[in-house]
C-alpha cells in the first residue's frame, strides 16, 4: 500500500508543490520545482530511518544532461548554439534548465507524475518538446519513468540528478562504501570532462568496479579529483531493455542500493566539485566526494559522436525509459 500526498509551499517564484510518496518503510518527498527527489528515508539495520539528498539536489536535468562539447551540435544541417556553463561546454540543458522549471504535477498510482513543456528555441534547443516524468514507490523500490515527444528533431537525454550518502545526512564522506556497476566499457574523457571518443575496456584499469570495490581506497588510486565517467551498459544500436547496472553498500549500516535502467549508460560521480559552501539540513556542509551519483543517461556528448548511441528524438517518436532505486538491508 502506497500513500501519496500533496502540500503547497510559496516561494519567490510562486506556489511550489511538495509530493510525500510512502511505501512501508521507504519515503519520498518530491517538488515540483526541478521535478527534484527532495529526500529519501529508508531504514538501516538497526531501525533508523534516514538516507538524504540535500536541497536542490535530486533534480531532473534536461533537455540534455551532462555535456555538449563547445555548446555546440548540427541537427538536419543546421547548427546550434549553446549556452557555455562549464568550461569551454554546456552542462544539463543550460543556463535555465529544466532543473529550474515549476513543473504540473498529477497524482497517480502508487506515485506523481510531473510535466514540462520546453518551446522551440529553449535554450537554444529546436522543437517544442513536452516531457513527463513519474515517480512511483512500490515497496522498496523507486521507479523513475521518463517520456517526451517533440516536433522538431532534436536532442534529449534526461536523467535524476540525485545525490546519495548512505551512511545518512551529514556524513562526511563515501569513502566506507563498496561500489559495482556491471560494465564492460567506459568512456575516457579529455581535460573538460568530454568523451575522447574512445570506448575502453574497463579490463585492468581502476575503472573496473565489475566486482565491489571500496571507494576510499580506489579514489586515491585514481588520477584526478574523482570519478565524473560514463559506464557503458550496452553498445550502440542494441535495444533499450532493462538491466542491473550498479548496487552500493554500506557495510556500517547495512543499507544497499540497487540501479536498473534502459538507459545505455550510467555516470558514476563522486561529488569531485563540491567544496563545502553549500549546506544542507542541520548546517551539514557537503564537501567533495561527500556523496555519489548514479545518473542513468544517454552517453555524453553522444550528439556529437556518431559512434555513440543515438541522441536524437524525431517528430513522431516517443522518448521512453525507466529507472529504478531500490533500497534494502543486509
Amino acid at each position: 500500500m502506497t500513500e501519496v500526498c500533496k502540500e503547497e509551499c510559496s516561494t519567490a517564484l510562486g506556489p511550489v508543490e511538495k509530493w510525500s510518496v510512502r511505501s512501508g518503510s521507504v519515503s519520498v518527498e518530491i517538488i515540483s520545482l526541478g521535478c527534484v527527489i527532495k529526500s529519501i528515508t529508508t531504514p538501516d539495520r538497526s531501525g533508523q530511518s534516514y538516507l538524504s539528498n540535500p536541497r536542490y539536489f535530486g533534480a531532473v536535468v534536461g533537455r540534455v544532461a551532462n555535456r555538449i562539447a563547445k555548446g555546440r551540435f548540427v541537427v538536419d544541417k543546421k547548427e546550434y548554439k549553446l549556452a557555455i556553463n562549464n568550461g569551454p561546454n554546456a552542462l544539463h540543458g543550460g543556463l535555465k534548465g529544466f532543473d529550474k522549471a515549476v513543473w504540473t504535477t498529477e497524482a497517480v498510482e502508487n506515485g506523481v507524475k510531473l510535466s514540462h513543456s520546453s518551446p522551440d528555441g529553449d535554450e537554444g534547443y529546436p522543437g517544442n518538446l513536452n516531457a513527463s516524468v513519474t515517480y512511483r514507490l512500490e515497496k522498496n523500490t523507486l521507479s523513475v519513468l521518463y517520456h517526451a515527444q517533440t516536433d522538431h528533431t532534436t536532442p534529449i537525454n534526461l536523467t535524476n540528478h540525485s545525490y546519495f550518502n548512505l551512511a545518512g545526512q551529514g556524513t562526511s564522506d563515501i569513502y566506507d562504501h563498496e561500489v559495482t556497476i556491471s560494465a564492460e566499457s567506459y568512456l575516457p574523457v579529455d581535460d573538460t570532462v568530454i568523451p575522447t571518443g574512445e570506448v575502453k575496456s574497463v579490463e585492468k584499469t581502476l575503472f573496473d568496479l565489475r566486482k565491489p570495490v571500496l571507494l576510499g581506497s580506489r579514489l586515491k588510486e585514481l588520477p584526478g579529483p574523482g570519478f565524473d565517467h560514463n559506464f557503458c551498459l550496452c553498445s550502440p544500436g542494441e535495444p533499450p531493455l532493462e538491466r542491473k547496472c550498479a548496487r552500493v553498500v554500506h557495510p556500517g549500516t547495512g543499507r544497499v542500493l540497487e540501479v536498473s535502467t534502459t538507459q545505455p549508460g550510467v555516470q558514476f560521480y563522486t561529488s569531485n566539485f563540491l567544496d563545502g559552501t553549500l549546506k544542507g539540513k542541520g548546517g551539514a556542509a557537503y564537501s567533495k566526494h561527500s556523496a555519489f551519483c548514479l545518473e542513468t543517461q544517454n552517453w555524453p556528448d553522444a550528439v556529437n559522436q556518431p559512434h555513440f548511441p543515438d541522441a536524437l528524438l524525431r517528430p513522431g517518436e516517443t522518448f521512453s525509459h525507466t529507472t529504478r532505486f531500490t533500497f534494502s538491508v543486509l
